[in-house]
């Protein structure tokens, strides 16, 4: 039997090119999740656009906190109006500097967008930018959950062998999974659902052919763990417009997309005996 992995299209309404090419994806059957950003100016008209692949797909939250406009006033965050970049959000959350009740405030906001506009509630929640893992930001995000039945978050988390073993974007991805401890702890002191592998962590370059990344996304692991709920990210896109003026990556998103949209793609599933699934969250 094949094994089941989660494979996630991060960033769905960052612009029409994003969300056009992961509503492709999906309806071809070559990604299982999606997380949208609905503090994007395009979320109201593009939640349409995924409302028939709802019984298909995990349709998440792509928690942004950094580099867009907030959905609410955050006086101490984004005084001028428009949130920080990632470097700086990272700053406050690890000095102290982040105001939990306006956190607090931004993620129940984020939350209300998605069942507003899209009428159902958020499948999982993971930070864009992978925020998160912060501190204050997580203890948010958990008690988001705890408060949503049936919504599992994104564990970051993965054995330092198989980072190693990998070793693609080592130091990016060992930093990230430091960051993570935190948010595992309360996923387990909680017995929250999540993923228990993440993968797909790479520096947006063509340095590496994409092909041979996602090969290695998809090996199994190098020792006795043997991951249930395996998770590989992704960012697959149509540079446009839009998306040129807000985002810097850009053209290796149509790298991303051109091959989870080849046949290319299906045979490394096929050779890794993997089937693209949605996080069976009674496993949890």
């Amino acid at each position: 039997m094949a094994r089941p992995i989660i494979l996630c299209a991060d960033d769905y309404a960052l612009a029409p090119g994003v969300s056009r090419a992961i509503v492709d994806l999906i309806a071809c059957g070559r990604v299982s999740a999606t997380g949208c950003m609905t503090v994007s100016p395009f979320w109201i008209d593009h939640a349409d656009w995924l409302r028939p692949w709802a019984d298909r797909v995990d349709i998440g939250l792509h928690l942004t906190l950094t580099d867009h406009r907030p959905a609410g006033p955050m006086p101490r965050l984004a005084p001028d109006g428009r949130l920080p970049p990632l470097g700086q959000v990272m700053r406050l959350a690890l000095t102290g500097g982040l105001d939990p009740r306006e956190i607090n405030a931004e993620v129940a906001r984020q939350v209300a967008l998605f069942l507003t506009v899209f009428g159902a509630p958020p499948a999982f929640i993971d930070g864009h930018q992978h925020v998160h893992l912060l501190p204050v930001i997580r203890d948010a995000v958990v008690s988001t959950i705890k408060a949503l039945p049936g919504s599992y978050l994104r564990n970051c988390r993965e054995p330092m062998t198989a980072i190693l073993s990998r070793g693609v974007a080592t130091t990016k991805t060992l930093v990230i999974n430091q960051l993570g401890r935190g948010l595992a702890r309360l996923i387990e002191r909680h017995h929250l659902p999540a993923n228990d592998s993440f993968r797909g962590i790479y520096d947006f370059s063509d340095r590496v052919p994409f092909a041979d990344l996602m090969a290695r996304f998809l090996d199994p692991a190098p020792d006795a763990f043997a991951p249930r709920r395996p998770l590989v990210m992704c960012h697959p896109g149509l540079p446009d417009p839009a998306l040129r003026s807000i985002d810097p990556v850009t053209d290796q998103r149509r790298v991303e997309y051109d091959f989870l949209r080849s046949d290319r793609f299906t045979e490394l599933l096929a050779g890794r005996d993997l089937s693209l699934a949605r996080l069976p969250v009674s496993l949890a």
